[in-house]
């Protein structure tokens, strides 16, 4: 397992499994089949409602604590003073656990960004208590960025975005390199190309890309695994998501191949810079609100 160093020394394994739109009924079997495998990194979210089945096939696995690397998220309803500490006492009892290995913002929320400030500073909190190892963001734009910066003192240590070929976002990437920052990769495969009910009908595929699919014959690999790869070779963390045991395990099969210089730029090549899922900029709580149980 190849392991990221973040800004303030945690190691963090680069590739983990990610478990959005996984069904509560489904969660506990695939965390266990990752943990099988070799995965040592889970990526869950409070809006997910599948922490407490992360955290049972946790315990289950018979791996030490100090195994494995947990990473799950707090929903724009728990942001504001005090909130944000709250949603991590609620996330730890899901989880079952004391410390959890890293938390972070679900989203921007520009709409109400004072909030956002306030539960990035309820973070570094919990950061200096020992109540979380390594704290950070998702779908943060560099504006966003610059506007925490301004207003708070502990850099993310992750900002986990939608990246994948048909859109890898540079711009964010040059901002997380600047801020010393790591790229995590959701929907790092493309899933969100083809999700059903994710861009209509136009949706394209990026499993199916020539350039893709060409790298991969001439690897011996998939069009999954070629795109793993990439995103390691860039230095950039993944979290695939498969509930699937045999696409768990081939997801996990990357560290034995590396792509020439000539296929990773062939791949860069790709970038369309077309979203595929929800604008962040336009998150309200009227219309993404969600109340997150208690534990």
């Amino acid at each position: 397992m190849e392991t990221i160093k973040l800004n303030n020394g945690v190691e963090m394994p680069a590739l983990g499994l990610g478990v959005f739109q996984s069904a509560p009924e489904e969660t506990t079997g695939a965390v266990a089949a990752a943990l099988e495998v070799g995965y040592r990194h889970v990526d869950t979210a409070a809006v997910y409602g599948n922490e407490r089945e992360v955290g049972r096939a946790l315990r289950e696995s018979g791996l030490a604590r100090s195994e494995y690397f947990v990473e799950t998220k707090v929903w724009i309803d728990d942001y504001g003073r005090g909130a944000t500490r709250h949603a991590f006492g609620k996330s730890a009892g899901k989880l079952g656990l004391d410390v959890i290995d890293l938390l972070i913002l679900h989203q921007p929320f520009p709409h109400r960004f004072d909030l956002t400030v306030e539960a990035y500073r309820d973070l570094e909190g919990l950061l200096a208590d020992g109540s979380v190892r390594a704290i950070g963001v998702s779908n943060f734009a560099p504006v966003h960025l610059e506007r925490l910066a301004a207003e708070t003192g502990v850099v993310p240590a992750v900002n986990q975005v939608e990246l994948h070929p048909y859109f890898a976002q540079p711009d964010v990437q040059a901002a997380d390199a600047e801020r010393g920052i790591v790229t995590q990769a959701w929907s790092p495969i493309g899933g969100i190309t083809f999700y059903p009910g994710w861009g209509g009908e136009d949706r394209v595929n990026v499993m199916a890309d020539p350039v893709i699919t060409a790298i991969a014959d001439g690897h011996g690999r998939t069009a999954a695994q070629v795109m793993l790869r990439w995103h390691l070779q860039r230095g950039r963390s993944v979290i695939p998501k498969s509930v699937r045991p045999h696409r768990i395990a081939e997801n996990f099969d990357v560290f034995g191949f590396a792509l020439t210089e000539a296929e990773l730029a062939a791949v860069d090549g790709l970038d369309r810079g077309v979203r595929g899922g929800p604008d962040p900029e336009g998150f309200t709580l009227e219309e993404w609100g969600s109340v997150i149980p208690e534990a």
